[in-house]
């Protein structure tokens, strides 16, 4: 027997225990209406997910350069951005229930905008500020997004994680190969290179805004759904599977912001070229785009995911290890290997938040969760890189290391790769 329109799954808000009114059901619908209006603002709001910090790792010897940074203060730049995606991810989900996703996500981006600016302006507090700035943007992005896929597009969830993804990892790969050229371009200004992306986040912004049109009034008004169950209620934060899904986002974060702040400096400080660096970084983005599409392909196609668990890790590790021995002579095979590795491992963490998830509501907190707790993990990775580096006055101690961190992350992958689910609910 069909259900009532105003209990259908499909309309249950991915940011809160409640079911639209009637009037919010109906924006919904409109919305969903608007498949192409949708898919763009995902693709475009994805774009920026990681194109601000990605921006920044091709010219950190000339930021460095320009305030007098050590490499512990120089790690600093990427490392805030990377702590506040934690601390932003933990307020993501109480702003979706009081404002609504669209609306969220819009302001996100505008956010986002703001914080590039404010990084390029001539002072040392404004560049670590405006990557509180920005890595707080990204944050309500990273969180609220896999909430609104599983909400929108509940039998499509893995595919849509794919493109979202994908999209990601693309945004990044440009941006890691235009920032020296575009350094050039504007007569040697990595402040006016790092300052052109703020237009990649208006524009995003602006596809929003209709969705928010749409949207609006839907916030406020819902009622309810049925009544709290009767004694005490076993939330995410109590789940060990809930635990395994964030370690294993948190591990696979730290290595790729290593990356992102580091691999370049690696790279130079071996001998080569800082425009060579540059592209090598760009080529590594670039390939992270097929793991991240192909990998929730194939994990939603399988009950258990740890096939693909250890395949990502041992990619990563086999990468770093060949930038410890021939880091670059072995540059582009390392770039490549440690690309599908990175790519497919991002997107196995999200694919599985929505995997292991038995609803929308679950895969909203699930996804605060891991992203709160992963990315305040991940923030130590580059400033713990940069110290080591600087006390030890190489790489190789930094490169062992974060050895140790994929063998981490394999046992606690494959544990979060079992085929089972994380509840919000009575015990």
């Amino acid at each position: 027997m069909a259900r009532p329109e105003s209990v259908r799954p499909l309309l249950l808000d991915a940011e809160a225990d409640a079911l639209p009114s009637p009037r919010g059901a109906a924006a919904r619908r409109t919305l969903l209406a608007h498949p192409v209006l949708l898919l763009a603002g995902i693709v475009l709001a994805s774009l920026n997910m990681r194109a601000a910090l990605a921006s920044v790792s091709p010219l950190a010897g000339e930021i460095s350069a320009a305030f007098g940074l050590s490499s512990t203060a120089t790690s600093l730049i990427t490392s805030v951005p990377v702590l506040f995606l934690g601390v932003g991810a933990a307020v993501a989900p109480w702003l979706g229930r009081r404002l609504g996703t669209e609306q969220v996500l819009l302001g996100a981006l505008l956010l986002l905008a703001a914080g590039i600016l404010v990084r390029v302006l001539p002072s040392l507090y404004a560049l670590y500020g405006g990557g509180v700035l920005v890595g707080t943007a990204i944050a309500l992005l990273n969180v609220l997004m896999p909430g609104l896929i599983k909400r929108d597009f509940p039998d499509r969830a893995a595919s849509m994680t794919s493109v979202y993804t994908g999209a990601m990892i693309a945004g990044a790969t440009v941006v890691a190969a235009a920032s020296v050229p575009l350094e050039r371009a504007f007569g040697g200004s990595w402040e006016a290179s790092l300052a052109f992306w703020s237009l990649l986040a208006a524009v995003a912004a602006v596809a929003w805004l209709p969705q928010v049109l749409i949207a609006r009034g839907r916030t406020g008004r819902e009622v309810r759904v049925a009544a709290a169950p009767a004694g005490p209620v076993r939330g995410v934060w109590r789940s060990a599977l809930a635990w395994q899904v964030t370690l294993f986002m948190g591990l696979q974060s730290l290595w790729s912001y290593v990356l992102i702040a580091w691999l370049p400096t690696i790279l130079t400080d071996h001998g080569m070229s800082r425009s060579t660096a540059g592209v090598v970084f760009a080529f590594n983005n670039l390939v992270q785009v097929a793991g991240a599409f192909l990998v929730p392909l194939l994990a939603g196609r399988m009950r258990s995911q740890r096939p693909l668990v250890a395949l990502v890790t041992s990619l990563v590790a086999v990468g770093y290890a060949g930038l410890m021995v021939a880091p670059v002579s072995g540059a582009w095979l390392w770039a490549a290997v440690l690309g599908v590795g990175q790519g497919g491992a991002v997107g196995l963490a999200l694919t599985l938040i929505v995997l292991r998830s038995g609803d929308a509501v679950t895969a909203s907190r699930l996804s605060g969760m891991a992203q709160t707790v992963g990315y305040l993990l991940a923030a130590a990775g580059p400033l713990a890189a940069g110290a080591v580096h600087e006390a030890t006055g190489g790489w190789t101690v930094p490169i062992a290391l974060v050895l140790c961190v994929c063998a981490a992350a394999l046992v606690t992958g494959l544990l979060a790769a079992r085929d089972r689910r994380v509840r919000v609910g009575a015990r």
